[in-house]
């Protein structure tokens, strides 16, 4: 059973949250009045060991009375370096606001979500950022 959460405040903190390793801090959303949970119609992302709520182009994390704003980190299985994808399978279209796809926060920028896979649109190629796990919630 997941239980939901409505929090409401007017600030933004930065913090490291309880029982989370030293390195993981996230901008605490205690003004977030959306309500994620089962159908709340946010695909989720999955993220280390726990699943993401994808609003808006941002990864929350509703946990301990609050909401986390996560990134993916750059990781072996999530890198952030060239690896440009056959141009083949982008010839119907390029990535781009309205495309359709999903985009997710992974380091420094913003990837989008194509067939499993974190896309990252690079000069005049796309590069090829890792697998992701998706799933619907709606």
């Amino acid at each position: 059973m997941r239980t939901l959460l409505l929090v409401t405040a007017s600030v933004t903190l930065l913090s490291a949250c309880a029982g989370a390793p030293e390195s993981h801090s996230a901008d605490i959303h205690t003004d977030h009045a959306h309500v994620h949970g089962d159908n709340c119609g946010h695909a989720r992302v999955w993220h280390d060991d726990h699943w993401d709520y994808l609003h808006d182009g941002h990864l929350h994390f509703v946990h301990d009375g609050h909401v986390d704003e996560h990134v993916l980190g750059v990781t072996a299985e999530h890198p952030d370096g060239e690896a440009p994808l056959d141009a083949s399978l982008h010839a119907d279209h390029m990535h781009g606001p309205g495309d359709g796809h999903l985009m997710v926060p992974h380091g420094d920028h913003m990837d989008f979500v194509h067939d499993g896979r974190l896309h990252y649109v690079h000069e005049d190629h796309v590069d090829d950022h890792g697998p992701v796990m998706i799933e619907e919630n709606s």
